[in-house]
């Protein structure tokens, strides 16, 4: 666009730009490093309580200077209360409530005498079973108690056809001379064959 007058713009002088100054860089001081002492908890010796100690057999000192043979109390070896060996009451050995060791009946060997039998019930045929002419044994797994009565009762070997029944209810009624271990009725395992035959 042209006009009557020219006018312009004076052009400003150029600034040279400041110089920066580098920082000087220092090196990072090294600290020494320390090894930490080691911390040791002590070592504290824990009294168990009463329940981790239900099982177990303590105070032996005790036990060895109340001990007694045969029927006793407190330590008794045979059929005794308190530590006693045998038919025993709290912490005994063999038959025994409380914390007994091996409590439970025995099985018949070195030591035991074993039962004998003083009254003996035969069982009966069921119908079943004898239209079908079925014989043979039923074994039977007895526990017979220290009075000589007859405790649980396990089928070994079946006939079925109602016979496992009629067995285990027949030896329900069986009495024994109980078995005895040191003198003492004690309960024992035995096995029993009741025997079914046509006749």
């Amino acid at each position: 666009r042209e006009g009557t007058s020219r006018v312009s713009s004076p052009i400003p002088p150029r600034e040279e730009p400041a110089v920066v100054e580098p920082v000087e860089e220092t090196e990072p001081e090294l600290i020494e490093s320390k090894d930490m002492p080691r911390i040791v908890a002590p070592l504290m010796e824990a009294r168990a309580d009463q329940q981790d100690r239900l099982g177990l057999i303590d105070e032996l000192s005790s036990a060895r200077a109340s001990r007694t043979q045969g029927p006793g109390a407190n330590g008794g070896v045979g059929d005794g209360a308190g530590r006693g060996v045998g038919e025993g009451q709290g912490a005994g050995f063999g038959p025994g409530t409380g914390a007994g060791t091996g409590g439970g009946p025995y099985r018949p060997g070195a030591g035991i005498t074993p039962p004998a039998i003083r009254h003996e019930v035969q069982p009966g045929y069921t119908e079943e079973a004898r239209r079908r002419r079925i014989e043979g044994e039923v074994v039977l797994e007895v526990i017979v108690l220290a009075d000589g009565s007859v405790g649980d009762i396990r089928i070994l070997r079946s006939l079925g056809y109602g016979l496992d029944e009629a067995a285990v209810g027949a030896m329900r009624d069986w009495r024994f001379v109980p078995a005895r271990r040191q003198d003492v009725p004690v309960a024992v395992f035995v096995e029993v064959a009741m025997e079914f035959r046509l006749r």
